[in-house]
């Protein structure tokens, strides 16, 4: 019984260590020598429609579409259609003031979801191209053209450009935020040299038109539609060199939000379009999609069956588990002290990485326990400062620090065992 729960207890403890260190190294020495692909722009250039998204961006609606139309593409090739969910604070009439420099409003009505929303706008779109882009993300003028190149390979089909954040010193939130997405962009760019970049980005990625099919609404777009499109037998590209700018959540509230909607829609989408899990029908995405996005997902599971197989282990004296959960319980109890303090943009980083790392985590747990109960969230309003983001992590996060001491309890208590 002990030697079962030893082995378990290992596998489960390995699991985050190779999501987190062991697929990235995996990528590495299988990428290292394949250089990125340097293509070229088709002559005659595709033609190219970019839709924003949004819902109520009066204030940065103008902005977008000014920084939308200096582009560096050819203007008969290229198009604007925003799609607006209902917006009811002036951002439709923003809109139509650009409706002679070529942009076009495509609303709906009902506050439906931005699935629902793109859904409609495909059905008015006929260019090469769509490329996909979120109200507050600020492109450089040359990253639709980077994007559109890789479309000369006839296997491509999709390409995901790289979303930078602003503000990635304002605070811990916005920092730790910075740090992980640089290293998911590091991933990204090596998936996409081995096969393809698993999943968009909302904020910048483009597909052929053809390969657009309509989406359920509880689909989260940028993640679905690239996965219909590799069980199409296409390929996608992370191109690093198309660059847009946007504002982290701005808060760890707004942020642990923002990650279990990503994750409750995300492994839902997985499920609904399983084929890519098949090695057999989507050759080494398969290896990819797992490590990346499924395993990662489970990964709190893993944790928690680790940590309390750690600390029964520990309780019978077991040295090596002893040190194991004496670290878990380091590590709570800095989450938990992070998580005590009012003002967590000031958190120092010995406070703000634990506790970012437990908390969304946790959500993500919450997340995934949605998505199996068949609870998907369509709609959201902005995650962003000037936005009020749906989740209420902050009262979340304070009625389950009870069970957090609980967890802290039992780990002492079976310290205290094995040293007796």
């Amino acid at each position: 019984m002990i030697e079962m729960l030893v082995v378990v207890t290992l596998v489960c403890m390995a699991m985050p260590v190779y999501v987190y260190a062991g697929y990235p190294l995996l990528l590495w020495l299988l990428t290292r020598q394949r250089p990125p692909a340097a293509p070229e722009l088709d002559e005659p250039p595709p033609s190219v429609t970019l839709v924003v998204s949004c819902f109520n961006e009066a204030a940065v609606i103008a902005a977008k579409l000014d920084n939308a139309l200096k582009t560096d593409y050819p203007a008969d090739r290229f198009g604007v259609v925003v799609v607006s969910d209902g917006s009811d604070d002036g951002t439709d009439d923003i809109v139509h003031s650009f409706a002679g420099r070529g942009v076009r409003l495509v609303r709906q009505e009902g506050r439906l979801g931005k699935t629902m929303g793109l859904n409609r706008a495909l059905e008015t779109i006929d260019s090469d191209i769509v490329v996909f882009s979120d109200a507050n993300a600020l492109y450089e003028p040359q990253a639709i053209r980077r994007l559109v190149t890789h479309f000369s390979d006839g296997q491509v089909g999709y390409v995901v450009g790289a979303a930078l954040y602003t503000d990635s010193e304002a605070g811990g939130s916005a920092h730790n935020e910075n740090l992980y997405w640089r290293y998911e962009l590091a991933i990204k760019s090596m998936e996409s040299r081995l096969h393809s970049v698993v999943g968009g980005d909302g904020a910048i990625y483009a597909i052929r038109r053809t390969l657009w099919e309509p989406l359920q609404q509880r689909d989260i777009n940028d993640f679905v539609n690239p996965l219909q499109i590799i069980a199409k037998g296409y390929r996608g590209i992370f191109e690093p060199a198309a660059r847009c700018f946007e504002e982290t959540a701005g808060s760890y509230d707004r942020e642990i939000a923002r990650k279990e909607r990503i994750v409750n829609r995300s492994i839902r989408g997985l499920m609904r379009v399983k084929s890519v899990m098949n090695p057999a029908r989507s050759g080494v995405f398969a290896f990819e999609v797992i490590s990346h996005k499924l395993l990662r997902w489970l990964i709190p599971l893993f944790m928690a069956v680790g940590v309390a197989g750690s600390t029964v282990l520990a309780a019978t004296g077991m040295g090596f588990f002893q040190l194991v959960t004496a670290g878990s319980l380091v590590m709570i109890l800095l989450a938990l002290q992070g998580q005590r303090t009012p003002e967590k943009h000031t958190l120092p980083p010995w406070l703000s990485l634990p506790y970012y790392f437990v908390m969304v985590n946790l959500y993500a747990v919450k997340g995934t326990l949605k998505a199996l109960r068949g609870e998907t969230q369509v709609t959201w309003n902005s995650a962003r400062p000037n936005g009020s983001p749906t989740g209420g992590a902050s009262d979340q996060s304070t009625a389950v620090s009870g069970w957090w001491w609980l967890v802290v309890g039992v780990m002492i208590v079976g310290l205290g065992l094995g040293y007796v």
